[in-house]
């Protein structure tokens, strides 16, 4: 039996009837076509399906969305300004973080989060950050060169 739930989703409110068992990974790629968050593992180790959940960082395959329902999400895809792209999209791509661009939009969110909490950022603090999201191809030198251009206001 479907349940129904409301989500706002990328500043725009979503009413769906979901499955109980369904995790919010699932209904932002299946139901909403958000393919920015990606299916890694499955069991929230790899981050690759990083999202802000009411201003948080969650590996949304561990998420239901019925748990999820009332709640505020945040995606890669509702960090541009229409063309105009986030900070955080021009360094990634200005300090060559993305290099197959798998863990790039898990990577992008929890450095959101971590710069929404701390916009001052050491890289120790990052590497801590970005601890639970890896990246298959080794970026990692980058990805915080990266998040630290955007911290220090290089990149706006």
């Amino acid at each position: 039996m479907k349940k129904a739930i409301k989500l706002k989703v990328n500043g725009e409110v979503k009413e769906l009837e979901v499955e109980p068992w369904k995790t919010l990974l699932e209904v932002l790629r299946e139901d909403l076509g958000l393919t920015s968050v990606k299916e890694g593992c499955g069991t929230g180790d790899c981050g690759s399906c990083t999202v802000i959940l009411n201003g948080k960082a969650v590996n949304s395959c561990l998420v239901l969305a019925v748990d999820a329902d009332g709640g505020e999400v945040l995606t890669v895809e509702g960090l541009s300004d229409g063309s105009k792209l986030h900070p955080l999209q021009e360094a990634f791509i200005k300090y060559g973080a993305i290099q197959c661009g798998f863990c790039t939009s898990g990577m992008i969110m929890a450095a959101k989060a971590l710069l929404d909490e701390n916009p001052n950022p050491t890289p120790e603090e990052i590497k801590e950050a970005l601890s639970g999201n890896i990246c298959r191809c080794a970026g990692y030198s980058n990805i915080v060169k990266a998040i630290l251009a955007v911290a220090k206001g290089e990149i706006k």
